[in-house]
């Protein structure tokens, strides 16, 4: 038979007898033959390619997302090109470069900071989303985690185990994900007629600074009977501390971590309980915006929060004191 007849039969398209189709199926399975989608994306005028540009060098926060975005977009059989910028300008535009050559049909912008950065570029051929980050163009459509919200959780589940000496440990204060997980917790205890126990103590997203910040609170608060921390690196830190000036957690410090960064916080003695950012869920709410913008139904521009959860584990279990 003729190749157009093998062909129609191989995509379930045209008019021709079950006998044929079933004949041209069979003689396919039996010669392993399977058809080639790159070469079916051409004929249709799709690549089925998107490309994911992030400044994340770790994966820390880029995989999640990731992973979130190729759960939506394996329903429609898209693959991912994934492009690690090292936060450096001119790599980025390169990578954008190449993935327009390569005809992508639209590009997933991520990182690890929350802050605006400028767009990728004006005037792209294929649809832009950013995730995790977001653009400082208010056209564009960009999708970020909830600190605020995440600050005011921890606090609202610190003080329901009956807390109210509540100190916060965080990272720098140039980082917005810090003043805004700070704010949330603040606005939190103040809703309850609290204040936070001294200072707010900014200084790395790293476990050292949570050993040092912890010295710090404990200094300027000593009956401090909780602590939330800006991130998990940092809580572990802070866990360290306490148990080496005699302070027993949860009994004596109940301890929250931010981000359900799992080798950190199933790491924490004893496992921390923190909270969660949601990072599949951004991926996955970015790759669905992208699949209706590549089908001629994008997005108005704008910033959309996706709310925070969090996740229990004995650092928080109700104390005795």
């Amino acid at each position: 038979m003729s190749i157009g007849t093998a062909s129609k039969a191989l995509n379930g398209r045209g008019r021709m007898r079950v006998e044929t189709r079933d004949r041209v199926l069979a003689a396919a399975e039996r010669l392993g033959f399977r058809p080639n989608p790159f070469a079916q994306g051409l004929l249709a005028g799709r690549t089925y390619t998107v490309g994911l540009v992030t400044s994340d060098s770790f994966g820390r926060f880029s995989i999640p997302v990731m992973l979130g975005a190729e759960d939506a977009l394996d329903a429609g059989q898209i693959s991912v090109f994934m492009c690690d910028t090292r936060d450096d300008p001119i790599r980025e535009r390169h990578y954008v470069e190449r993935l327009l050559a390569r005809r992508v049909e639209g590009i997933i912008v991520t990182g690890r900071r929350t802050e605006p950065r400028p767009g990728i570029g004006r005037d792209l051929p294929v649809p832009v989303v950013y995730a995790m980050t977001q653009s400082a163009d208010d056209s564009d459509v960009s999708i970020i985690p909830d600190d605020e919200g995440g600050g005011a959780l921890a606090a609202r589940h610190l003080m329901a185990t009956g807390r109210t000496r509540i100190g916060h440990v965080t990272g720098p204060q140039s980082f917005e994900a810090a003043r805004r997980r700070a704010q949330g917790m603040t606005t939190a205890l103040g809703s309850a007629g609290l204040a936070p126990a001294g200072e707010i103590l900014y200084g790395q997203w790293s476990e050292e600074w949570g050993r040092q910040g912890a010295d710090v609170l404990l200094h300027e608060s000593p009956d401090v009977d909780a602590v939330f921390c800006g991130s998990d690196q940092i809580a572990r830190g802070v866990a360290e501390t306490l148990r080496e000036r005699g302070r027993r957690v949860p009994e004596d410090v109940a301890l929250v971590g931010f981000d359900n960064w799992e080798p950190m916080a199933l790491g924490c003695r004893p496992p921390l309980t923190t909270v969660d950012m949601n990072l599949g869920e951004i991926g996955r709410l970015a790759a669905r915006h992208l699949l209706d913008a590549i089908a001629g139904d994008p997005a108005p521009g704008g910033v959309t929060i996706v709310p925070a959860g969090l996740v229990l584990r004995e650092s928080t279990r109700r104390g005795t004191s």
